[in-house]
């Protein structure tokens, strides 16, 4: 198998909340509490509950989002999720048998006075609770999903427990083998960090094939393993698990940019990418287009093909590169601006100098290929050098601000995405296909450079199978005049394997 190692830095993701713990009505405590506020209360020993230490509430509401009837669910436990304050939180409650009384959106009042708010194996758990404790009070056919990363998930794992979250473009490691099951612990990568599909084996769904590659959806909880927290997503029903097709590999990927260069901008921002396989362009061409969406715009009808001041294409139909091999498109082979260290060296399969010379079939003269800085801007490859409205990319990338790049319609319009580390054309929540950024849950896009840096985009491609087995991330190279070409091509844990 041939994986593609990229320099990786992971992205600490930090999770908030505000802190006003009561709802008030005319000067009135409201009787019932938010799970975001009534897990706040736990100081890591048993709490018993009252009006007091609960600023006069008594209750909390909440959606069942377990299911009882197939089994995968703790013995005993109902999972409640509720969504207030701004904040979707869940809880296990522990009812024992009466648990099964309760079906997936079921609305539901607890009276929590005297129960007792614990961690058990991890997870946050109230206990304690009589049946008459629990009411049902309507039903929901919709429960809130939410789409979630791995690492995410691992980071802030008080955040997710007991409620319902999908990870999404997920891959089962080591790749299933025929009669391979769901039953037991399996491990899932999504590309940003690494969790446990945990399936009892007495789940309705136990002794179904595993796939190799789903959206996986489950109910998280946090179980105590060699004295260490650690994540398990939990699938309900076999219909959580949404199997995905076959990803097919990118033969290029986008590796990093410059869009910042020392002094004048024009002529001297490129892109760095990667061939996962040997490429003569001569006999296969590419095309790559760089998107600049300063100001206010609407949404392009002709996507990428947008042209004008917005949209830059660069063919790329000679020259050769090897798998595994750096090359270079833009404008002029400098490192970092005029004078600095000239990095001809390297393969360059496009050099064009376009701050005079017109984008090959569409784009103007411009002296900002690259934006850095003001409204989302992007980056695509493609196969062949035809690019319209409905020509889909082999790797894309987004980053910067924000801006108006999509439009629902219909028809819907915008720049075109395909399966990457960041997006995915199935919305992991819906299961309806979404093919552009900015539509669905394609809203995900790298920070904009630090002013002068190169921005090298780290990560693990599998190139036989075009899953990313880490996803990427972004470090800031500083460079000067002198910076070696060697600087933008090493980092840490950067190689290449053949296994």
């Amino acid at each position: 198998m041939k994986k593609i190692y990229l320099f990786l830095n992971i992205i600490a993701l930090t999770v908030f909340s505000a802190c006003r713990k009561n709802d008030y009505a005319e000067g009135t405590l409201s009787p019932v509490i938010a799970v975001v506020d009534l897990k706040d209360l736990y100081k890591g020993s048993d709490l018993t509950l009252s009006t007091e230490n609960l600023s006069g509430a008594s209750q909390i509401s909440g959606i069942v989002i377990s299911d009882a009837k197939s089994a995968n669910t703790p013995a005993g436990i109902l999972v409640v999720q509720n969504y207030r304050r701004n904040a979707l939180r869940g809880i296990a409650l522990e009812l024992g048998t009466d648990a099964a009384s309760y079906k997936q959106g079921d609305s539901v009042v607890v009276q929590v006075v005297g129960a007792t708010l614990t961690r058990v194996n991890g997870s946050m758990h109230l206990k304690g609770l009589a049946a008459t404790a629990v009411s049902k009070v309507a039903e929901v056919k919709t429960l809130k999903v939410q789409s979630v990363q791995s690492g995410a998930l691992i980071a802030t794992p008080d955040v997710y427990e007991s409620t319902l979250v999908t990870i999404s473009k997920a891959v089962t490691e080591p790749e299933p083998q025929a009669g391979d099951t769901f039953s037991g612990d399996k491990t899932i990568n999504d590309g940003f960090g690494k969790v446990t599909l945990h399936t009892e084996p007495t789940a309705s769904f136990a002794a179904e094939e595993i796939p190799a590659s789903a959206n996986f959806t489950g109910i998280p909880f946090i179980v105590n393993s060699a004295g260490k927290a650690v994540v398990q997503l939990w699938p309900r029903i076999l219909d959580d698990v949404f199997e995905l097709p076959l990803i097919k590999p990118s033969p290029v990927i986008i590796t990093g940019y410059l869009t910042d260069p020392n002094g004048s901008d024009a002529n001297y921002e490129y892109i760095q990418l990667m061939a996962t396989q040997d490429i003569d362009f001569a006999v296969t061409s590419y095309a790559l287009v760089a998107c600049n969406n300063a100001g206010t715009n609407p949404a392009p009808a002709n996507g990428w093909a947008v042209g004008a001041a917005r949209s830059y294409k660069l063919n790329l139909v000679s020259g050769k590169v090897s798998k595994g091999q750096f090359f270079y498109v833009g404008g002029s082979k400098n490192i970092w601006g005029a004078g600095s260290t000239d990095i001809s060296a390297a393969p360059w399969i496009n050099s064009t100098q376009y701050a005079s010379v017109p984008g090959a079939d569409f784009g103007a003269a411009t002296s900002n290929l690259l934006a850095n800085s003001g409204n989302v801007a992007g980056i695509a490859i493609f196969r062949g050098i035809t690019v319209n409205a409905s020509t889909v990319p082999l790797d894309v990338i987004m980053y910067g601000g924000n801006g108006t790049v999509y439009a629902p319609g219909p028809p819907e319009v915008g720049y075109r995405i395909t399966n990457t580390d960041y997006y995915s054309t199935i919305n992991p929540v819906t299961r309806l296909t979404q093919g552009f950024y900015g539509g669905g849950t394609n809203t995900s896009k790298l920070t904009l450079p630090a002013t002068g840096n190169f921005t090298q985009l780290g990560g693990i491609y599998d190139a036989s199978t075009g899953q990313w087995v880490a996803g990427r991330t972004v470090t800031s190279i500083p460079l000067t005049k002198t910076s070696a070409l060697s600087t933008i091509e090493t980092g840490t844990g950067f190689t290449t394997l053949t296994n």
